[in-house]
């Protein structure tokens, strides 16, 4: 299971997939409906798959075997820039879906019109 979790590209590129439909439509259930929440909603969702996405390849690289030590070794800041960049790479797959989940939220709107 952990050669196919994080050696393949399939599953996590299906967990962070299903992350970026979800996160849009938890935020939704807490911001009030229009379009400054919409827009509050797409900017929040944003920042939460990217720590999303950096905490995921931080995990990956844990399961696979390295320890916080080996991962912080060159340093803290140049750790999280490394992540902080597989986190935007990992945009590819997470912000196309984030973008069609978040417009896909007024539909559900009972009070509001787009």
């Amino acid at each position: 299971m952990g050669a196919l979790f994080a050696d393949a590209l399939f599953l996590p590129a299906l967990v962070l997939a299903l992350a970026a439909f979800a996160v849009p439509r938890l935020l939704a259930r807490v911001l009030p409906e229009g379009v400054k929440p919409l827009m509050l909603n797409a900017f929040l969702s944003t920042v939460l798959l990217f720590l999303l996405a950096t905490g995921f390849f931080v995990c990956l690289y844990l399961w696979q075997g390295l320890s916080v030590a080996d991962i912080t070794g060159p340093g803290l800041a140049t750790s999280l820039v490394m992540f902080g960049r597989l986190g935007l790479i990992a945009a590819i797959i997470w912000a196309p879906i984030m973008i069609l989940s978040v417009a896909g939220l007024p539909r559900k709107w009972v009070k509001e019109t787009w």
